[in-house]
């Protein structure tokens, strides 16, 4: 009986040894920020390849539109299109790892911190995007619902000039609504804490303090009470677009590929671009899950040219997909760590709220929902008796 010959190991498929090269070309180059040569990549873990092997995977890769290269004599960097390639493989580890029940470590105890009271809904939102942006490094946004229930308890009076106030009204939810407001007289810092008195005593009590101001007084107060309100109302009644928090813009100054000026202000103006970005979240939104925007994804959103990406991740109440927190930051960020964070934070704005609002018995409602507060808020506009 002859032995049995071994069975050949066979090789991986051509095209699959192209993707690992891609992956590690990218993952590298996040990493350096360096054009990658093929014996650059040999030595940061493909040994196993031959570097002429590499040249040649690297010919292809930039034939596809995954790679450029500057200089001929030197290596490759990573399109916008490898990106994509890279962001999708990450994604599809993140997924596979949630469905075999493991995760990344938690890393951020204040994500399940409990909300020891409905009145810090808003700005655990909030607190939320500020840890995430110090985490990342990156300009972080984040949508909200509107929640019932919430009730202007404070105002609060600055002056600009001769005639300019900016009122700013705070909620107990932690919403503050700002409107700029006009009188014809200069009023001193003495006469707008007692404007401030009047205002609270209207809020709460009911109980007017008319008679600590004089009639000029008197007439602003309720004046600016009636204007503020009456603004506040109609925008908080009129919900048609999602509630946006920003932060973190002046973190972008810190990356190489924002040293350019037009990269920097193309990518700041979508930041404060907020349709833009209700247009993005509200995508990410409907998908149900993770979404990312390299470069050219982002033509449709903003024309100027964009050395960007932006990924976001949304968050639900109960079962509902709610609103969706994102970032903003170089083509060149670290996709892993970014989507993993992401994921956390979503997770337990999504554990926190929905325990919060239950708890609390709070109701919500998303752009162009019914309004069921106009009715009880509209009492704070009722003219003041006697």
């Amino acid at each position: 009986m002859k032995p049995l010959k071994p069975l050949p190991i066979k090789k991986a498929p051509k095209q699959e040894r192209e993707k690992k090269i891609l992956i590690g070309l990218v993952a590298y180059y996040l990493k350096s920020g360096k054009a990658v040569g093929s014996d650059t990549l040999k030595e940061a873990g493909f040994d196993d390849v031959s570097s002429a092997t590499i040249r040649n995977y690297f010919v292809r890769l930039e034939e596809e539109g995954y790679l450029h290269q500057a200089h001929t004599s030197g290596g490759r960097v990573p399109t916008d299109k490898a990106f994509r390639f890279y962001a999708d493989h990450i994604l599809d580890d993140l997924n596979d790892s949630k469905r075999v029940k493991t995760s990344t470590p938690k890393r951020v105890p204040q994500f399940d911190e409990e909300l020891a009271e409905i009145k810090e809904v808003v700005l655990y939102l909030q607190q939320i995007t500020e840890s995430v942006s110090q985490l990342s490094g990156l300009a972080t946004f984040i949508s909200s619902p509107r929640f019932d229930q919430d009730f202007v308890v404070d105002i609060k009076l600055v002056s600009f000039d001769q005639g300019r106030y900016l009122s700013a009204l705070m909620t107990n939810f932690g919403l503050i609504h700002t409107e700029l407001l006009h009188s014809p007289k200069k009023l001193s810092a003495h006469s707008l804490r007692r404007l401030e008195a009047y205002f609270r005593s209207r809020l709460r009590s009911g109980e007017l303090l008319a008679e600590e101001l004089d009639s000029d007084e008197l007439e602003i107060a309720h004046r600016f009470y009636q204007e503020s309100m009456a603004r506040y109302l109609v925008s908080y009644s009129n919900f048609t677009e999602e509630d946006i928090y920003t932060t973190g813009m002046s973190k972008l100054l810190r990356y190489p590929e924002f040293q350019d000026a037009t990269s920097l202000t193309s990518s700041l103006s979508l930041f404060e671009n907020h349709t833009a970005l209700r247009l993005l979240i509200r995508e990410c939104i409907k998908a149900g899950k993770i979404k990312y925007w390299i470069g050219s994804d982002l033509f449709s959103h903003l024309s100027s040219p964009l050395n960007c990406a932006v990924v976001s991740a949304p968050y639900s109440i109960g079962t509902r997909v709610v609103g969706a927190l994102g970032l903003l930051g170089p083509m060149r960020m670290p996709y892993a760590d970014l989507f993993s964070l992401l994921d956390e934070a979503c997770e337990a704005i999504s554990k926190n709220l929905t325990r919060s609002l239950y708890k609390y018995k709070i109701t919500f409602r998303t752009p162009a929902a019914h309004v069921k507060e106009f009715e009880t808020q509209k009492r704070l506009l009722l003219p003041q008796k006697g």
